[in-house]
């Protein structure tokens, strides 16, 4: 896999959707101007921290089976901080969590075509030793807080450089959840729900129950707090 390294750059997944490069690439940059996760939210993205993007081609990939490439992001990631002695905790469906904070966020951009992936653009922003705003206190956290010591992010890109290119099944990823069986919150636009969370299917859905009723929802629909 080709790596391109860049000092400073909006976002590492723009920079890939620009660039127009053929086969399998991985873009990492020290800065990001223009951080985005989900749904439109903005990643504070200051020097310090690990900002990288993969790109992966496919010739046979069904749209159905997308929640595949969000396993393998998440439980990469999720071996990875293990490896350093953190215990991640995965919030569906894809941000990790370290002392019930945040500590890393996940952006999965897939180009469709006949009904398959033709192309997915992954991008993964960990906080490793990068100062955190005073908004985020009590929200998100870093590898530095969590083990009380400075870690380069090139290091943390080592491990999960290597990762990213294993293949996990469900089962991995719902071994870094620890809060199935366990009452959450779902948020609807304006109004949340307190619902039991009962499983991960295998396309990704949230199954819940509330009194007897037994349903499913997927992340595009609400937002999760656990």
């Amino acid at each position: 896999m080709k790596i391109i390294r860049l000092d400073e750059c909006d976002s590492t997944n723009n920079y890939l959707k620009r660039a127009g490069l053929s086969g399998d690439v991985c873009v990492v940059s020290a800065l990001q101007t223009g951080g985005r996760g989900t749904k439109g939210r903005s990643f504070v993205s200051e020097r310090g921290g690990l900002y990288v993007s993969f790109q992966r081609e496919y010739t046979n990939f069904p749209a159905q089976e997308a929640f595949k490439i969000m396993v393998n992001a998440s439980v990469a990631v999720c071996a990875a901080l293990q490896s350093f002695g953190i215990e991640p905790v995965i919030r569906w469906p894809n941000d990790v969590l370290a002392g019930g904070l945040k500590i890393c966020g996940t952006l999965i951009e897939n180009t469709l075509s006949c009904g398959h992936i033709s192309r997915s653009i992954v991008g993964i922003g960990i906080n490793v030793s990068n100062e955190l705003p005073p908004d985020l206190c009590g929200i998100a956290t870093t590898m530095r807080a969590q083990l009380g010591r400075t870690v380069q992010p090139d290091e943390v890109l080592r491990v999960l450089f290597d990762n990213i290119q294993c293949s996990y099944s469900v089962g991995k990823y719902k071994s870094y959840i620890n809060w199935l069986g366990k009452p959450v919150r779902l948020f609807y636009g304006g109004t949340c729900k307190e619902v039991v969370a009962v499983d991960i299917s295998d396309g990704g859905g949230l199954i819940c129950r509330l009194g007897d009723d037994i349903f499913t929802v997927n992340a595009a629909e609400v937002s999760l707090r656990v």
